[in-house]
């Protein structure tokens, strides 16, 4: 009698043993999901460009989209009573153009290697960023602020490396002037919605449209000014750091007279370095 009570007791620590087990895999914690998300995405990344080639150029989309897909698995239980759609605005445009960049450096492995590493370190920052703005969206986080220039500096990164690539393309003017836009518009969104944290997409309209229409402007000089698709890119990039950096600064009741002086100067370094990089005559 006493061993059948002892058997039954064993295998009831067994079983419990064994669920708890089952719980650990099923349930990750988030920071689990996101270096798991990562992992995925970059090997994806880096086994589709080398070995695809240029013809990856459409898997690319396809872990760009993956990339919302499993943010939106990781932090599903934030975003159901705080569901914000600009968290998934910078995860993609950051996959996409880590993607399409990948076709304008050299077919070194070590050169790819080396970029993979950089685009999975600057993912798991993203994720965690994007995870502080969807919770900050209901309660205040230390962390804000760090999350907000993380998620600034990585845009700024995407945005460069997507304008050199289209300005590689070398397509017609008009083709060349939507794509911008299209990525322009996304990420001025993106950037504006970090400082103001709006669930309604509208209120951040009238901010987004006039920011993305004043680089839609530059980028119009752009396409006929004699220089290289990097340079350009360049140029473009440092303009929005400018303009949207002075936004931020406006939203975050910090417009002094200093900050003014620090972005204004970084469009004069920019536009020296266009100029001397300029093929004239």
């Amino acid at each position: 009698m006493s061993d059948g009570k002892n058997l039954f007791t064993f295998n009831r620590k067994l079983n419990r043993t064994k669920s708890q087990r089952l719980n650990k895999i099923k349930f990750l914690s988030k920071r689990q999901k996101f270096i798991l998300s990562v992992v995925v995405l970059s090997l994806g990344l880096f086994i589709t460009e080398h070995f695809f080639g240029k013809s990856a150029i459409y898997i690319v989309f396809g872990i760009s989209i993956l990339t919302d897909l499993l943010l939106y698995l990781s932090i599903r239980k934030d975003l159901e009573d705080n569901f914000n759609p600009q968290v998934f605005i910078l995860p993609f445009f950051f996959s996409l153009a880590f993607g399409l960049f990948y076709l304008l450096i050299p077919a070194r492995l070590i050169t790819r290697f080396a970029m993979t590493v950089i685009y999975a370190i600057g993912l798991y920052s993203l994720f965690l960023s994007e995870n502080i703005f969807t919770v900050s969206s209901i309660r205040t986080i230390a962390l804000l602020s760090s999350a907000r220039t993380v998620a600034f500096v990585l845009t700024l990164l995407s945005y460069f490396f997507l304008a050199n690539v289209i300005f590689t393309f070398h397509i017609n003017v008009f083709v060349t002037l939507l794509l911008i836009f299209l990525v322009t518009f996304p990420l001025v969104m993106n950037s504006i919605w970090i400082y103001t944290l709006e669930k309604d997409i509208r209120k951040d309209i009238l901010w987004t449209f006039s920011l993305a229409l004043c680089l839609f402007e530059v980028a119009i000089l752009l396409w006929f000014w004699p220089s290289s698709p990097t340079v350009i890119a360049l140029f473009l990039t440092g303009i929005f750091y400018s303009i949207v950096g002075l936004t931020q600064a406006w939203f975050e009741k910090r417009l002094f007279k200093s900050v003014i002086i620090e972005y204004v100067w970084v469009a004069f370094v920019v536009f020296v370095v266009l100029a001397l990089f300029t093929t004239w005559g």
